[in-house]
């Protein structure tokens, strides 16, 4: 009996999560399972990853094969990694150490790419208050430019009220 480590899907319409189980190959999706070995919930942000580290290794040295999103989930969580140290010969304490210092290292990575997720947004953000401040200003002028007439009108207007004075006096001096 071949024995996969695959997703069972729960939940409702459109928020689902599903339990990481261990399978018989030929077994629908949602149906019978030998063992539940975590949960995960990719609804969240981050997604949540709950795996019992212990049963999913039960399963690995036993043969299971574990699908394409259950691998990256295990790759994420160090089981493989934990996985392969065991395969490689290494004792117990040794292996808890490395996977120890995997998991500092692992924590590093995830924190610093999110510290520049966080530094893009904001970069993008400020950028986009920017050109949006740049459009106000825009606008603001252009508004401006509708409301007050140009120079050459503004200076034409001044001077013909005095040309109409001017065309008026001499008018009243020849009377």
């Amino acid at each position: 009996m071949p024995v996969k480590l695959r997703l069972r899907r729960q939940g409702r319409k459109r928020h689902p999560y599903f339990h990481i189980v261990a399978a018989d190959a030929r077994s629908p999706r949602d149906g019978k399972f030998i063992e539940t070995v975590g949960v995960y919930d990719a609804t969240r942000v981050p997604a949540e990853i709950n795996i019992n580290h212990e049963v999913a290794l039960k399963w690995l040295r036993q043969g299971a094969q574990p699908t394409d999103t259950v691998q990256a989930i295990l790759k994420y969580t160090g089981v493989n990694f934990k996985h392969h140290l065991l395969r490689k010969g290494l004792t117990n304490e040794e292996v808890e150490a490395a996977y120890q210092k995997w998991l500092t290292d692992s924590q590093n990575r995830i924190d610093q790419k999110k510290s520049s997720i966080s530094a893009e947004k904001s970069k993008a953000a400020q950028a986009q208050l920017a050109q949006e401040a740049k459009q106000r200003a825009e606008k603001a002028a252009k508004i401006l430019a509708k409301s007050v007439p140009p120079a050459e009108e503004v200076a034409a207007e001044e001077a013909a009220p005095e040309a109409e004075a001017a065309s008026e006096a001499p008018a009243e001096s020849a009377e």
